[in-house]
């Protein structure tokens, strides 16, 4: 049975009649999920078409995650809801509370009819580079967190520049994409700074940095404000076999460190914000509670998931700095 057939008199351009002729199939029953579509170059005889026409609809259908592309077999219905508009790939680095908070803004400003898949690549290259060039020209829209990888810019390119969305961290070479981003050198530093009067009353500030995940920018943000106001200052990959010492002021970078470090200052009978002061970075409800409140610095990361679906529903192919701030608690 003809799919595709096309009415030659129709002001509705050629690719969207091929459009609507496999959504109407698939609504009656014709194709259901699982089943092979006709050719591209079946398409193209049977109705005097371009290739270029036929691709382009195939495209379109292909975006909205309506049908699949096998190399060397050819496209096939991957679902019967032709309601989806847009299909969106999003590859976050690992998922937390924080990350969680900027996800669910995110869907819940996109509307309805738009499928989101979502993926992690766990501060892997190769797996990061496997997740993206197995998804090329599957989805509408590619969000990336490309967090601290190097020679990410290597694998985005094979996508298409205007459907790709950089999130939190904006690396060289990724400087012509658009983007929500976090300036963790900037946060840092005014985040601190903003908080001066309370923690000049400590003798030293000790930062927490695993390198191996965190963003370069929040060391060199941390180095200056100690830098600026001559404050005695340490750098550690690691807490375990650490001993807090009063007049210490801790900040952490991660919930499990944080938890750790609480713990230590009970077991020593040290007392917070006296002896010892934590500040914490990227707030969540958590950190509302433990301890009667942890200061932290944070951007805001439920403005962050409704600007940047703005951002994909409205095309715009900007760069948007995500607003920081320190939230001062009784923690220091």
């Amino acid at each position: 049975m003809k799919i595709v057939s096309l009415k030659k008199d129709s002001r509705t351009p050629k690719y969207k009649q091929i459009v609507v002729a496999i959504e109407n199939a698939i609504v009656d029953g014709l194709l259901k999920k699982g089943d092979k579509l006709p050719s591209l170059n079946v398409i193209k005889n049977e109705n005097s078409l371009s290739r270029d026409t036929v691709l382009t609809a195939f495209n379109e259908l292909k975006n909205r995650g309506i049908i699949h592309s096998v190399v060397g077999k050819g496209y096939y219905v991957s679902t019967e809801d032709i309601d989806v508009k847009q299909k969106i790939f999003v590859l976050f680095d690992e998922l937390n509370s924080f990350k969680e908070d900027l996800y669910n803004s995110f869907l819940l400003n996109l509307g309805d009819n738009i499928q989101v898949d979502i993926f992690f690549h766990h501060f892997n290259y190769d797996v990061f580079a496997k997740l993206i060039n197995d998804n090329i020209g599957n989805y509408s829209s590619y969000v990336i967190m490309p967090a601290n990888l190097s020679d990410t810019e290597n694998v985005i390119q094979n996508l298409p520049r205007e459907k790709v969305y950089i999130l939190d961290q904006v690396h060289k070479g990724l400087e012509e994409y658009a983007a929500i981003y976090q300036n963790f050198e900037k946060d840092v530093f005014n985040g601190l700074s903003s908080g001066i009067s309370s923690i000049v009353k400590y003798q030293k500030i000790v930062l927490l940095f695993p390198d191996e995940k965190q963003p370069e920018g929040i060391l060199k943000g941390f180095i200056q404000f100690c830098e600026k106001y001559k404050i005695e200052h340490e750098v550690v990959a690691s807490i375990k076999g650490r001993v807090p010492e009063i007049g210490e002021l801790y900040v952490v970078l991660d919930d499990q460190n944080l938890i750790r470090i609480i713990k230590k200052i009970k077991e020593n009978k040290l007392v917070l914000a006296k002896d010892i002061g934590i500040i914490s970075f990227n707030d969540n409800l958590l950190k509302e509670v433990v301890e009667d409140g942890i200061t932290t610095i944070s951007t805001d990361f439920n403005l962050m998931g409704e600007r940047l679906a703005q951002m994909i529903l409205n095309n715009e192919e900007v760069k948007i700095e995500n607003p920081s701030s320190l939230i001062l608690r009784k923690s220091i």
